[in-house]
């Protein structure tokens, strides 16, 4: 069996009606055309790797040959890979969404897992907001109406961000992201999205977006908003920015300084850098992961080390 290394990754990118240019702009991003561009999919089945004997090849393919080699045995290779890395850059307001829980995502859509996430934001505008859901209280008769008179806005809540925010948005959430907003997401890797409301406007494709109002008021929380945190306000070397029942995600400030990790041979290792450049080694492997980049590391790995002079989010499934 071939062993496996830190990988490299190229990601996918997706076009957006509400997309812009910070990709490239403020990430570093080769953007292909003039497009609005709004998602990179920076860690996810579709990824490809970039060096050594996988280069070429997507992490679904070394996933479906090396099993829990890659993942760890948290989760079932058979059902891809358990977490979705994004970028995220919002040049208008996102349709306002809600996405279910595991149960729902089995018994609404026969999928294996709903979808929990965290925004940790980037870079923000001084104007840009997030919607954190409905008005505590508002009944699912009253949303569906709010929405099906397009008049949604009168009961979503929103607050204002800056960069080093952070929102960890449970199943159940009604949330949307604003103009100015560039953002890491990190979520249990899903595509069953409830779109709720798409403020009137048209796609890409000139045509109004679909709306799923029955499913979407079903799943939602009406009762209680999440709370947005700022906990990266201090240079710490590791300032844990979300833990949660699905993932854990940490900032790592690499100073001229070596931080010594370990997947402790039981979780897979996601890592985007988001200010700088820093180097990624385990064993004979080593390369330069610049800002806009990322990498995944298998369980398999065990020990390596990042250096240099930058800023990484690293995400794992594990709780410590």
């Amino acid at each position: 069996m071939t062993d496996l290394y830190p990988m490299l990754l190229e990601s996918t990118l997706h076009t957006k009606v509400w997309g812009g240019r910070k990709l490239a702009d403020v990430m570093g991003k080769d953007l292909p055309t003039a497009d609005p561009y709004g998602e990179a999919w920076e860690v996810h089945d579709t990824s490809t790797v970039v060096n050594g004997v996988f280069a070429g090849r997507t992490l679904a393919d070394v996933l479906a040959e090396h099993g829990t080699a890659m993942i760890g045995d948290v989760s079932d290779p058979a059902q891809g890979l358990p977490l979705l890395i994004k970028l995220l850059d919002a040049a208008d307001w996102l349709s306002v969404q809600v996405h279910p829980n595991d149960e729902q995502a089995r018994e609404l859509e026969n999928q294996p897992r709903g979808k929990t996430e965290a925004w940790y934001i980037v870079a923000a505008d001084p104007t840009a907001k997030l919607i954190i859901g409905v008005e505590p209280g508002t009944s699912r008769e009253e949303m569906a109406a709010a929405i099906r008179e397009t008049r949604m806005e009168d009961v979503l809540v929103s607050t204002d961000i800056v960069a080093g925010d952070v929102l960890y948005i449970p199943a159940g959430t009604v949330h949307a992201i604003g103009p100015g907003t560039l953002l890491y997401e990190v979520q249990q890797s899903s595509n069953t999205t409830y779109r709720l409301y798409d403020w009137g406007r048209m796609g890409l494709d000139g045509a109004p977006r679909e709306l799923h109002i029955e499913k979407g008021v079903q799943v939602s929380n009406v009762d209680s908003l999440p709370e947005v945190t700022h906990p990266t306000a201090n240079d710490a070397p590791v300032v844990t920015v979300v833990r949660g029942e699905f993932f854990t995600t940490t900032l790592h400030h690499i100073m001229g300084s070596t931080a010594t990790l370990s997947t402790d041979q039981a979780y897979f290792h996601t890592l985007t850098c988001i200010a700088g450049e820093v180097t990624v080694s385990a064993g004979e492997v080593s390369f330069a992961l610049p800002k806009g980049q990322s990498a995944f590391i298998p369980a398999a790995v065990g020990m390596y080390t990042l250096n240099g002079d930058g800023r990484v989010l690293r995400s794992w499934q594990g709780t410590e």
